[in-house]
Parts: C-alpha cells; structure tokens; sequence
C-alpha cells in the first residue's frame, strides 16, 4: 500500500479540515490490517446500500456490513482518521473502468496486489473449469491474460 505524503509543515491547511479523503487500494481487507496492525483506529468495512452512504461521517443509515457481494470494484470502503484528523475513505477497487487506465501497461504494486490478484484468477480460473468441463493445462496463461486484462480494464478472458 502507499500511502503518498503524510508529515509536518507540508500545507497551510488546518489540521483535521480535510475529509472525505480517498486512498484506492486492491485489497481493502489487507489495507485496513495494515494499518490496525500500525494502531490506527479504522472503521470495519462496509458497503453503501445507499448513494452517498460512505460520505456520512457517523457511519450512519445506508452502510451494511462487510465488502460489497463478490467484492465488486468500486464498492467497498473504510474509514479512518489520521494524526490531525483529516478523514479518510479507504475503496476497493479489484477492476478499473474501461479508459481508466493505459491499457498498453500494466504492473502490481506490492506483494499484496499480485497475491490479490492471484487469487480473483483462481477463483474465476475455477470457473472457467467448470465450464469447459476439464482441467485446464495451460492455467498458466490463462492467469496472466485475466491479470493483465483485470488491470488494463479490457475483456477478461472467459
């Protein structure tokens, strides 16, 4: 996870005047125990059943419990505080939007990504077994072009 620039004298912002902050992560179970492991309070994850949900500091109506069904991209956040109290919204995101992103390059970020990764590919691998009804032998390739397609935003394979 990186988290940009966070320190002393570096705006002339009021501390605790910026909310609603977003920090985009792939694996937003691993993002939010990163940082408990730290000791920095966070909110459990939720998903809006409501627009705008996400956005009330109190946590109020709108928000159920857990990430999004399927972890659908876009869907599931967090919340937490930092030293000054800006506020900030943690989303998970596990599939760009088509024209997000340039499609002619891909990488993961961190150890973390590439097994998040990994493991959407078993999981729809699994189902692209049951769906040809064997065992696929060239596994191998067919992760790599539902990674890469995963992160450019194209077709995933099927």
């Amino acid at each position: 996870m990186v988290l940009g620039t966070i320190g002393s004298n570096i705006t002339s912002a009021v501390p605790g005047s910026a909310q609603g902050l977003y920090l985009v992560v792939s694996d937003i179970d691993a993002a939010r125990n990163e940082l408990v492991a730290r000791g920095v309070e966070v909110s459990p994850v939720f998903h809006a059943e409501a627009p705008g949900a996400q956005f009330q500091l109190d946590g109020g109506t709108g928000r159920a419990s857990g990430p999004a069904p399927a972890h659908t991209s876009y869907r599931s956040f967090a919340t937490f505080s930092d030293p000054d109290g800006n506020r900030w919204l943690f989303q998970e995101v596990t599939t760009r939007l088509p024209g997000r992103i340039d499609p002619g390059t891909t990488s993961l970020g961190s150890a973390v990504d590439l097994a998040s990764a990994l493991r959407r590919a078993a999981a729809a691998h699994g189902e692209h077994e049951k769906r040809i009804g064997q065992a696929d032998t060239n596994w191998p390739d067919w992760f790599a072009s539902y990674i890469v397609a995963e992160a450019t935003g194209t077709d995933l394979p099927n």
